[in-house]
């Protein structure tokens, strides 16, 4: 699970082997299952909590 806590952050993800977006800003959260596909690239920086499963990869 990532927060943004500060600035922008662009997250990069696929669904049915299609690259998507989506630009979380603070306060958004978003939730990605173990092994789905992705990147979370600052929009130029941003503060982010993350939050994971013990043993997680």
């Amino acid at each position: 699970m990532f927060v943004v806590l500060d600035g922008a952050v662009d997250m990069h993800y696929r669904v049915e082997g299609t690259e998507q977006v989506e630009r979380l800003t603070p306060g958004r959260v978003c939730c990605v299952e173990p092994g789905d596909e992705h990147v979370a690239r600052p929009v130029p920086e941003a503060r982010i909590l993350v939050i994971e499963k013990r043993d997680s990869d």
